[in-house]
């Protein structure tokens, strides 16, 4: 009886440690800049984070320095 307890005492226990993992992981300044580089981004600089987790620089594709904002999950947006 007392196994049957401690196991539905567990459930909800393993329910917050899975959503826990479902969430993305900040990323920090080195993780966003290789992301930029292996788009074809050179020259990454005035790299900040943002307070919604996301990594904003400028950076140069193709002769072209533009704005980039780096999420935590999701593409890379370029302006």
């Amino acid at each position: 009886m007392k196994r049957i307890v401690l196991a539905l005492a567990l459930i909800p226990v393993a329910d917050v440690a899975a959503a826990q993992t479902k969430q993305s992981a900040p990323i920090g300044s080195a993780d966003a800049k290789v992301r930029l580089q292996t788009l074809g981004y050179k020259d990454v600089h005035d790299l900040r984070r943002g307070s919604d987790g996301q990594w904003t620089a400028k950076a140069t594709k193709g002769n072209v320095e533009k704005s980039v904002t780096v999420p935590t999950r999701g593409p890379v947006v370029a302006r």
